[in-house]
């Protein structure tokens, strides 16, 4: 398991790398996929589709194999959020191809265009409630919509860092915060971990690890930020103290997108959101934590950089 979970990160890692560093429209692609199989996990998760008598509980024995749904047929609500996500990357991947020859858009604009795709998505599952109406209940509808909020309109707010002026050099941060807080919290857990902190969610999880997560992350932020001489607009040490910053926020919050996840799972009686990666289980169980990280990263961007 430990190689198949290694081999497995070595190849996302990659992935991540090569998607972030070529851009659109590789990155649209990826994030466009990632986002669609993550939406279709969570749904299936909260109850969504038909069929959820199917789910495997977490304290049955089969509850060591990664959590997987294969009967539940897609219903109108999740069409519509797929038809959504769709429509959402292609307001991005569109502002970006008007914008200016170095592939920024106009922020103010497109912003206005994706904040209608979200309603819009919204109007039309409440349509899709109404019209059906007694098929479906009103929880699934509200699953529905915030499964789209929570999946694809979170991750895309990696491609959007990437859009901005400086995001070719910002848009690394997301991954620092949250797989970095991760690696840093596992290995001080690990040495002096002591004090639980969420003894019934997370068992595993310390305050030493924890605090060992954030200020790691906000080190290697640091790091980072000294690393970029004569490539940022600003003076190096500014942004190294910024991106100590950024990193030590979006570690905090990393956390609570993965204990989030986990809730979600505990909830529904869970193990995985999926098994679509070996060793790590599906896209919600090993990109919880940068779902969340991805939109602080962004504004913190806008307000302590500005590009």
């Amino acid at each position: 398991m430990f190689w198949t979970r290694l081999f497995s990160g070595i190849i996302l890692l990659v992935i991540a790398i090569g998607s972030i560093w070529l851009g659109a429209p590789v990155l649209t692609a990826v994030l466009l996929v990632v986002s669609l199989i993550g939406y279709r996990e969570l749904t299936k998760a909260l109850g969504v589709p038909a069929g959820q008598k199917n789910v495997v509980k977490a304290d049955s024995p089969s509850s060591k194999t990664s959590f997987f749904l294969a009967a539940p047929k897609v219903t109108a609500i999740e069409i519509t959020g797929m038809a959504g996500t769709v429509l959402y990357y292609g307001i991005i991947q569109h502002f970006m191809k008007t914008g200016q020859d170095s592939g920024l858009w106009d922020a103010s604009e497109g912003i206005v265009w994706l904040l209608a795709c979200i309603v819009l998505v919204f109007l039309v599952q409440l349509s899709v409630y109404v019209f059906a109406f007694p098929k479906y209940q009103a929880e699934q509808v509200m699953a529905g919509f915030f499964s789209f909020v929570y999946a694809p309109v979170m991750l895309a707010f990696i491609e959007l860092t990437r859009m901005t002026g400086v995001g070719i050099i910002i848009v690394w941060l997301i991954l620092i915060s949250s797989w970095g807080c991760d690696t840093c919290a596992y290995a001080v857990g690990k040495l002096i971990g002591r004090k639980k902190i969420f003894p019934v969610l997370s068992p595993k999880k310390s305050l030493e690890g924890c605090i060992g997560g954030v200020l790691g992350a906000a080190l290697l932020g640091f790091l980072y930020g000294k690393l970029l001489v004569g490539m940022f607009p600003i003076t190096v040490d500014t942004f190294a103290w910024q991106g100590a910053a950024i990193c030590a926020l979006g570690a905090v919050v990393s956390m609570v997108g993965d204990l989030a996840a986990s809730a979600i799972k505990r909830n529904k009686g869970i193990k995985d959101y999926g098994k679509l990666i070996p060793g790590h289980g599906g896209i919600m169980d090993r990109f919880d934590s940068v779902i969340i990280t991805a939109p602080i990263v962004y504004f913190m961007t806008m307000f302590l950089i500005g590009h």
